[in-house]
């Protein structure tokens, strides 16, 4: 249904073998898992060609339970299944070249298909990008009309292409001077890291030669031989087992990866083996535990030490690699702080003998400190001398003022005084724009003659800079075409190489397991060659001493121990017969005396109800018969 849609053939013209075939190709990929009970192929393939309901049921419910995924597998495999050419025929160069080509499409077709899924799942839709460039679209519009608006304002100043020609020119110098201040800063970075590999490596050096100076060579030996033996048993113990269990780990997941998805019936049959297994294992331990066999409780002892032990050396092992990558990440995060210390105040944090100068100079600075602040005390209680004095003048200052104006006005010029002082501030600050145009005037052609010589600084200064890039360029564009084509190169072969190493992988994995059943197979017959040895070796030691001329040894045979045997229970047949014979012989009788006791039993026991009756009776009152009438006489 997924599949068929590319395979337009007609079925009714095409032979039962092929249809049959292509069906099991197609299942194949689709990585179809039978069920059970049809575990034979040639079972499943009669009934896939026939039509029968128990196969093709269960087909069709796999398939209608995963239609969306079967369909992007399917549209996978029409591109990604590769076309399988005889060896004999790769010896061609042509062929070979055209293979290799279909291989490098293949791979391209998975990289697009990969970026195609990427953008499905991005989130990114065509009516937000469509919105995206409309928006783009008006802002481009935008821009333009405001450079037109400019372009007419700016046409109407005089030497207009001049002044742009300028603007342009320090536009591109200031652009240069930001690249070069960018290129400071990453060499100053870069000188910057490098001091501080240098500092890191003369404190590493300082460190070692104390350790050397203070340490004795007995202690250093015996330092390297602990290191020696912790490395050795990373190398050989630990990192091995860790990476045989990653191995083995990812090799279980690629395994589960590999399998088609399992159904409910699959889980729980699974789960019904593992419970089995489990109750084996029990079943073991405990026959394990009731045979109490001393030599094995006191393996069992030593493989708990030896399992204790080990678990604690990987535990110590574990602390002492946790302990090293903890001071290893101490020792980043002091290089980080230190490194951001300097970049936020220059200079780097201090330690030893810098840090007992810095207490030095801070106590000298505490001491210039107290001096200074005894003078700012001293300053401040003249001010405060100098700020009553200052308002006491001014009082003063106040009352000839008013003594100022009453003569004013008894001489008839009120107002002399303010007018005379408005003037005087005018014309000063008449004086100060005048001195301010001239100013401003003075500064914009200086501003212009010192951007013209940066200018011609700037061009002098990089003339030779790019002198010395444009060999460079050409440099770069021929060593990146010859990159591209040593790229193309390496990644044609490295695509021959992948599918060559694809193939021996597979063919590697057939033969593993091609050795894993012969190996199989050799002690399973190796298994039945040692139980035919055993049976022959006690056959011949039967024959040995059956024809032996020793009657105690006869006697020890199987065959006269059987033959015993069955003389034994013939015997006791034969007087089970006798038993039987008898039995069968006094049954009537027996029957009959049996009926005879029982009767006789219910007799008595009738007997015995009457009895009792009568007593009952007896205690009430007393029967009387007379004329044939019974009387009770209380």
């Amino acid at each position: 249904m997924v599949y068929l849609y590319y395979q337009t053939i007609d079925i009714r013209e095409e032979m039962p073998d092929q249809t049959a075939k292509r069906m099991f190709t197609l299942l194949g990929m689709l990585k179809y898992k039978p069920p059970g009970n049809m575990s034979e192929p040639s079972s499943f393939r009669q009934g896939l060609v026939t039509g029968s309901k128990p196969v093709i049921h269960p087909i069709l419910h796999w398939l209608l339970q995963r239609v969306t995924e079967l369909k992007k597998r399917a549209y996978l495999a029409r591109f990604l299944v590769k076309l399988e050419v005889p060896a004999e025929f790769l010896q061609d160069d042509v062929i070979t070249d055209t293979y290799h080509q279909y291989e490098e499409l293949v791979e391209g077709f998975k990289t697009y298909h990969k970026e195609c899924e990427q953008l499905k799942s991005s989130g990114f839709s065509t009516a937000e990008i469509r919105k995206d460039i409309g928006a783009m679209e008006e802002e481009k519009d935008q821009l333009i009309k405001r450079v037109e608006r400019l372009k007419k304002r700016v046409e109407s100043v005089s030497n207009h292409q001049r002044m742009l020609e300028l603007a342009r020119q320090l536009r591109v110098e200031k652009e240069r001077e930001e690249s070069l201040a960018q290129q400071k800063q990453e060499q100053k970075n870069q000188l910057f890291q490098a001091e501080q590999r240098l500092q890191r490596s003369q404190q590493q050096l300082k460190d070692l030669r104390q350790a050397a100076a203070d340490a004795k060579p007995e202690s250093l030996m015996k330092r390297l031989e602990e290191e020696i033996k912790f490395n050795s048993y990373m190398v050989s113990d630990k990192l091995p087992k860790e990476l045989e269990s990653k191995r083995r780990m990812v090799q279980y997941l690629q395994k589960v990866v590999s399998e088609p998805a399992m159904g409910q019936a699959e889980l729980e049959e699974l789960e019904d083996k593992i419970r089995e297994n489990n109750i084996e294992i029990n079943l073991l331990i405990e026959k394990r535990m009731m045979r109490n066999d001393p030599i094995d409780d006191k393996l069992s002892l030593f493989r708990q030490q030896a399992s204790i032990i080990t678990r604690k050396k990987e535990a110590k092992a574990e602390e002492l690699q946790e302990a090293r990558e903890e001071l290893a990440a101490l020792d980043r995060e002091l290089n980080q702080k230190n490194s951001q210390a300097r970049d936020q105040d220059g200079d780097e944090v201090i330690r030893g003998d810098e840090f007992k100068r810095f207490v030095g100079k801070l106590r000298s600075k505490g001491t210039v400190f107290k001096k200074k602040r005894q003078e700012i005390t001293e300053l401040r209680a003249e001010y405060g001398v100098l700020q009553r004095t200052e308002e006491i003048l001014k009082q003063r200052h106040e009352v000839g003022q008013q003594q100022l104006q009453s003569m004013e006005a008894q001489k008839g010029i009120s107002g002399y005084s303010d007018t005379q002082e408005e003037l005087e501030r005018v014309s000063a600050i008449k004086s100060e724009l005048d001195e301010m145009k001239g100013r401003s005037l003075d500064d914009m052609s200086e501003m212009v003659k010192k951007l013209n010589s940066t200018i011609v600084e700037k061009k002098s200064a990089l003339a030779p800079i790019i002198k010395e890039l444009r060999p460079l360029r050409q440099q770069c564009q021929d060593l990146t075409q010859e990159y591209e084509e040593k790229k193309a190169q390496y990644d044609s072969c490295a695509a021959g190489l992948e599918s060559n190493r694809s193939k021996l992988e597979q063919e590697v994995r057939a033969l593993r397991e091609e050795m894993a059943q012969e190996e199989n197979r050799y002690h399973y017959i190796n298994c039945m060659k040692e139980i035919i040895e055993m049976q022959m070796q006690r056959a011949a030691e039967e024959m040995k001493a059956y024809v032996s001329p020793d009657p105690q040894e006869r006697r020890k045979t199987i065959r006269e121990q059987y033959m015993k045997n069955i003389a034994e229970q013939e015997s006791l047949g034969k007087k089970l017969r006798e038993q039987q014979k008898t039995v069968r012989e006094s049954h009537g009788p027996n029957m009959k005396q049996v009926k005879m006791w029982r009767d006789l039993e219910q007799l008595m026991e009738c007997k015995r109800q009457c009895f009792l009756r009568a007593q009952s009776q007896a205690s009430i009152g007393q029967v009387i018969q007379e004329g044939g009438e019974d009387r009770l006489v209380l």
